[in-house]
């Protein structure tokens, strides 16, 4: 086996590579004579079955998995001739005609190339100073939350046969939807209870059963969106003949500790303090993403060295596809859909390559700290992302267990976070108060 170093410029690395047909053949009747005596084959003794044979029958399936095994050690050799730590598995280009290796006729030859991990140094997270917006819990934010789980469990109380329904009332309704006169298609339903004011019909429903009372029979004019999912009614004008049985009004239940029994609670200072937690749990999670915002920004200016050209690639190209797919279903930001493909490709490559720059700087410095993720830190994200599918948390493991390159997705950013922690407990970290506006005001993604 010969493998000699074509090009070395910048964070690339090519090579020749050379195995002759002799040492090829050679580990192929070494492979034979290792597996021969497991054979078993019809009108020979158990493992007695002659190499010859076992060469006739199976020669160039087993001399398939030779050149596999001839490849990967000549790759490993070069790495470790080269003394480099790969960026991207080797790509090897064979050069040589395969039937012909195969049947032992040829040398197996092909040129391979790869980038590697660049060297820096990665800055003294000592010497680094974040700033994290913090903000304390205010009475009335908790007054409001716990507002909010009073209003979803709002019930609604038949009004009197005469009373005329309002805005936010529910109106217990038949109707049957007609297009020109003829009903159509899922136009028609019986004791549907409609919220006036929830958005959840078509525009124009709701508003329309504002003033009416019970036993009350009207006709209600409505025109589908144009973007309508059923294409048959999309944009067109519908007449739904409706029977109203009741309107009913909302009742908020009273912030007692009746409510909060209600809930399984003991009372409602145990339902304030349950509110005040998960509060604080938004905050101190929003904090702490502002925080790592701001230290990769840090980390990011600290540090300017060459990237592998594969892995901003890699990036870019995952970016731009999910760009693209935004743009087809027309959820492109108004900023994004003014700028042209070449101005979209400039930001979004820069951006790829910040990603990148990022994720090496963190890499290197956690393995400079010797951080490492446990099973039970994986196991766990595992079953988290597996409970994001009710009823299918079986074949979700299943998957994730036969796909190892879907586990390493889970293990990244679980490694990420383990190195920013690092960080932020050994940088400079100065709390400055905040609104509660500007902790949770939107920022651009990373």
């Amino acid at each position: 086996m010969q493998v000699t170093q074509t090009k070395a410029e910048g964070l690339s690395r090519e090579f020749e590579v050379a195995v002759p047909a002799a040492e090829l053949l050679e580990k192929l009747g070494a492979r034979i004579e290792e597996i021969r005596p497991q054979m078993r084959l019809k009108g020979f003794r158990p493992g007695k079955v002659p190499a010859s044979h076992v060469k006739g029958m199976f020669g160039k399936s087993i001399m398939s998995e030779v050149v596999e095994g001839a490849i990967q050690e000549a790759n490993q050799k070069a790495i470790e001739d080269a003394d480099v730590r790969p960026a991207s598995q080797p790509h090897p280009h064979l050069k040589s005609d395969m039937e012909q290796v195969l049947d032992g006729k040829a040398d197996l030859e092909y040129h391979m190339h790869f980038d590697v991990m660049p060297e820096f140094e990665p800055i003294d997270v000592a010497t680094l100073s974040v700033e994290r917006p913090v903000c304390e819990i205010d009475e009335s934010e908790v007054e409001e939350a716990i507002g909010k789980i009073a209003e979803q469990n709002t019930q609604y109380e038949a009004r009197g046969d005469e009373d005329k329904a309002e805005d936010g009332d529910a109106v217990i309704i038949d109707f049957l939807g007609k297009i020109d006169g003829e009903p159509f298609e899922g136009g028609k339903a019986e004791q549907q209870a409609v919220v006036i004011g929830s958005n959840r019909f078509i525009p124009g429903f709701e508003e329309q059963l504002i003033g009416v009372k019970k036993d009350d029979e009207t006709e209600l004019n409505v025109t589908f969106p144009e973007e309508y999912a059923s294409e048959d009614l999309a944009g067109k004008d519908a007449v739904f003949e409706v029977k109203v049985h009741e309107v009913r009004e909302p009742k908020t239940p009273e912030l007692d500790d009746e409510f909060a029994k209600g809930l399984g609670l003991e009372g409602i200072d145990q339902l304030r303090e349950m509110v005040t937690g998960q509060l604080q749990a938004e905050h101190d999670s929003m904090s702490r993403q502002k925080a790592k915002r701001a230290l990769l920004d840090e980390l990011d200016k600290a540090h300017d060295f060459e990237l592998p050209s594969g892995m901003v690639n890699a990036e870019f190209n995952q970016i731009w596809q999910q760009l693209q797919q935004e743009k087809q279903a027309g959820r492109l930001s108004d900023e994004d859909a003014e700028k042209s493909d070449e101005d979209l490709e400039k930001e979004y490559r820069e951006i790829a390559e910040r990603r990148v720059r990022l994720g090496l700087v963190l890499a290197e410095i956690g393995r400079g700290q010797e951080i490492q993720i446990t099973q039970e830190e994986v196991n766990a994200a595992l079953i988290a992302e597996a409970r994001r599918f009710p009823g299918q948390e079986q074949q979700v493991i299943e998957m994730f267990q036969k796909n190892p390159q879907m586990v390493d997705q889970l293990r990244a950013p679980i490694y990420e976070d383990k190195v920013v922690d690092h960080i932020l407990e050994t940088a400079t970290v100065t709390d400055k108060a905040v609104s509660k506006e500007d902790l949770f005001a939107d920022e651009e993604d990373l």
